[in-house]
C-alpha cells in the first residue's frame, strides 16, 4: 500500500473544497511548494498535484506550481486537471510531472486519452474515475456524466489502464472516512486493477482496512 497526499491549487494556492463545490473553498496554505516540502521530510515520495483552475477551465493553468515542485523536491508527481489536449499533456510532462490523471478527457475525448496510453503506456496514465452516486463526474465535478463508473473502468481496462483513482465524491473534503464499499466493488469486479482510493480519509485506523 502506497499513502499518497494531495495538493490541490487554485490561482496558486492550496486550497480545500467539501463534496467537489468550489463555493466551500478554503485556503489552508498560500505556497503550495512548502506544503510539498513538509510531506517529503516527512518520508513521502509521492504526491497528487489538482490543478483545480484547469479542471473547470479548457486547459492547463497552474503548471508553474508544478514546475516548482518537480524541481525543488524528489517526489514523484500525479499531476490532473485541465488536460484537454495533446498541448497539455506535453506542458504537463515537461514540467515535472511522473503521471498524469485523465478523468474528463477519457468521457469527452476517448480517442484522445485511448491514444496518449498508446503513446506514454499505462505507467504513465491515470484513469480519473471520481464519482457521485456511482456515476463519474467530470469537468472539475461541476457535471455528472452518464458513465456508471465500474464499467467505465472495466472499458479502459480493454485498453491497457492499469491505475484507476476514484473518489466518491459525497466523502471528499468531509473527514468522515473513505466510501470503502464503493473500492471493495470495484476491485471485486475489475481485474488487476491498482486502485488509488481518494476522498474521506480522516485517520491513521482507516488506512489498514483499505488495504485489505
Amino acid at each position: 500500500m502506497r499513502i499518497i497526499p494531495a495538493i490541490d491549487i487554485i490561482e496558486g494556492k492550496c486550497v480545500r473544497l467539501s463534496k467537489g463545490d468550489y463555493d466551500t473553498k478554503k485556503i489552508y496554505n498560500e505556497n503550495p511548494l512548502e506544503v510539498a516540502k513538509s510531506f517529503e521530510a516527512h518520508g513521502i515520495q509521492y504526491l497528487h498535484l489538482v490543478d483545480l483552475d484547469g479542471a473547470k477551465s479548457s486547459r492547463i493553468m497552474n503548471y508553474k506550481v508544478l514546475e516548482q515542485i518537480a524541481s525543488k523536491t524528489n517526489l514523484k508527481i500525479d499531476f490532473g486537471g485541465g488536460l484537454k489536449s495533446n498541448t497539455d499533456l506535453k506542458i504537463a510532462f515537461e514540467n515535472g510531472a511522473s503521471q498524469i490523471t485523465g478523468g474528463s478527457i477519457a468521457i469527452k475525448q476517448p480517442e484522445v486519452f485511448k491514444s496518449w496510453i498508446q503513446q506514454y503506456g499505462s505507467d504513465k496514465i491515470i484513469l480519473g474515475a471520481d464519482a457521485m452516486n456511482e456515476k463519474v463526474a467530470i469537468s472539475g465535478w461541476l457535471e455528472e456524466s452518464n458513465e456508471e463508473v465500474i464499467p467505465f473502468i472495466q472499458n479502459y481496462q480493454k485498453e491497457g489502464i492499469q491505475y484507476v483513482i476514484c473518489t466518491d465524491i459525497s466523502k471528499d473534503g468531509m473527514l468522515e472516512g473513505p466510501s470503502f464499499e464503493l473500492y471493495q466493488r470495484i476491485l471485486e469486479q475489475t481485474k488487476d486493477v491498482k486502485l488509488i482510493a481518494s476522498g474521506g480519509i480522516s485517520t491513521f485506523d482507516e488506512l489498514p482496512k483499505l488495504a485489505e
